[in-house]
């Protein structure tokens, strides 16, 4: 809410969410339920100074707060929806009725400049931390750095993470995203290929807005890994008052040749299934075949070669089951690449796979022509985490993005991760990097220098 003062119909809206409110929590017993309408309401108070609290208002924020004890996450987190009536994408393309998935991990301060913004990866989700239930056999993917007393301190900071547009996980109940998949509002039906293409600019400013929603006036950090790392570089790029810092893990300023290779091979499959259509397969039989094929070929191009021997070598998929008896016999790794691929896939849409493999094709810090302009304009300092080990993204290209940005004096630290994952390293063994990140996060950046706040 941008509006200084509540209209009426707003102030009768409030107090039937109060009423409805505090029902809800006279019937929950866990901090959760209690906390989240709570820091609803606060946001909504810091954005409408002008509203005085009614006593049915105040009654509920005494019922909530005599009955909850901390701000602090407690692990448990709520996917939420953002929508906006219009976005014009960086192409110009007018997008009606966009939805976009976040969720967030402690509170945001008075001031709105205790953010950090985590940006996903490719085949993730806006979901970093937590579980969405206590059962939940895992929590979110960097659940490690993220919480009361972790590196990303929840009880300092106010975490926040977002789907993506075209997220992959279309079919993943806790996803919100809007793509190809996605109702066209002007003809009921599936976007499809009509579905305009999209950049990493357009994932940046879909979040520019959430963030703005919420009253964030600026970045302490923006993390991502791979394709969040992407982010990361867009982000300080195009809003250098608004970052503070970034920290790119396992991505670089730009995708080389060999990546836009790579990533036009994992689409192949999809566009060679029959039933891929042209993408045009909404309310048929889906390219599941070509999808799975895609899934595969995506798992294995993120993990190194020592992985694969150190943990398959040449063992065959079942026991008596020589695979030079008979062409259907499976080598271990095989079959374990297929069920990956079966599991992954049933989540997944492939227009979307293919929509984000070209936004990812076609990004260049600054979505300019020259890779060493766009890194020329970040100012922020930077802390780039890789793995020497990555056959995405080399050591090389690491060391080129490092010398990009600090040829006018920008400061950047570059870390290494040790495994043997590869790319993957990124997500599993960011724990490596923990001091590094709590020291950057501080102000110190690499070689003894501080950087003061």
């Amino acid at each position: 809410m941008n509006q200084k003062y509540f209209t009426i119909e707003l102030y009768a809206k409030l107090e039937l969410c109060f009423l409805t409110a505090l029902k809800m929590a006279s019937k929950c017993s866990a901090t959760k339920c209690k906390l989240r309408f709570l820091d609803h309401f606060c946001l909504v108070m810091k954005h409408n100074s002008s509203f005085a609290v009614t006593s049915l208002g105040a009654l509920f924020l005494i019922a909530l707060l005599g009955a909850g004890p901390t701000w602090a996450f407690d692990g448990i987190v709520q996917k939420e929806v953002f929508e906006m009536p219009s976005y014009t994408t960086v192409g110009g393309k007018v997008l009606h009725k966009v939805r976009v998935g976040w969720e967030h991990y402690g509170a945001l301060n008075e001031s709105g400049d205790n953010a950090i913004l985590i940006t996903h990866y490719y085949s993730g989700t806006g979901h970093a931390a937590g579980r969405y239930a206590p059962d939940d056999k895992r929590p979110g993917y960097w659940d490690s750095l993220i919480g009361s007393g972790k590196v990303l301190d929840t009880d300092k900071y106010f975490v926040i993470a977002s789907d993506t547009l075209v997220n992959l996980n279309v079919h993943d109940p806790n996803v919100i995203t809007t793509g190809p998949a996605s109702t066209n509002p002007a003809t009921g039906k599936p976007y499809g290929m009509d579905f305009p293409l999209v950049t990493i600019r357009d994932f940046v400013d879909v979040q520019k807005a959430l963030l703005e929603s919420l009253g964030v006036t600026s970045l302490q950090a923006v993390m991502g890994a791979s394709m969040g790392a992407l982010q990361a570089f867009e982000w300080a790029n195009a809003y250098p008052g608004m970052v503070r810092r970034i920290i790119p893990v396992i991505g670089t300023g730009q995708a080389d040749a060999y990546l836009i290779a790579r990533m036009n091979l994992w689409g192949a499959p999809i566009r060679l299934d029959p039933k891929w259509n042209g993408g045009d397969y909404y309310g048929a039989e889906p390219p599941r075949d070509g999808l799975e094929e895609s899934m595969k070929i995506l798992t294995l191009s993120a993990r190194h070669w020592e992985w694969s021997d150190g943990t398959f070598d040449r063992a065959w998929a079942e026991e008596g089951k020589d695979p030079r008896a008979a062409f259907e016999n499976q080598y271990k790794i095989e079959a374990v690449l297929d069920a990956i691929a079966r599991k992954r896939a049933a989540q997944a849409d492939a227009n979307h796979f293919l929509y984000l493999a070209k936004a990812c094709q076609n990004f260049i810090t600054g979505h300019g022509a020259s890779l060493a302009e766009g890194l020329a304009a970040i100012e922020s300092p930077v802390l780039l985490i890789h793995t020497p080990d990555d056959l995405l993204f080399p050591p090389e290209r690491f060391r080129q993005t490092q010398a990009l940005i600090e040829r006018d004096g920008t400061p950047v630290e570059l870390v290494t991760l040790t495994g043997e994952l590869g790319h993957a390293d990124g997500i599993a063994s960011i724990g490596q990097a923990a001091d590094a990140i709590s020291r950057f996060l501080a102000g110190n950046v690499g070689r003894g220098r501080y950087l003061g706040e």
